[in-house]
């Protein structure tokens, strides 16, 4: 892509509104697919490598052991 291109993609960006900018968000990463930390995220829900984790938080909130962030 060449320089003036990416130009008036950023001017037009530029004049989104933020509703509009919040569409074009969901567009991209709809567009651009998962991300490998996405894809590796997904594998270990379904391989079951997050259920202890995952089970200790869900325990540590049952419990107020969390603080805010």
């Amino acid at each position: 892509m060449t320089a003036r291109k990416i130009d008036d993609i950023e001017r037009a960006i530029g004049t989104l509104t933020q509703e509009e900018l919040e569409e074009l968000r969901v567009w991209f990463d709809e567009y651009a697919g998962p991300r490998p930390l996405d894809l590796r995220i997904e594998s270990d829900l379904a391989a079951g490598r997050l259920d202890k984790i995952i089970d200790r938080a869900l325990d540590d909130e049952k419990q107020s052991r969390l603080r805010p962030l």
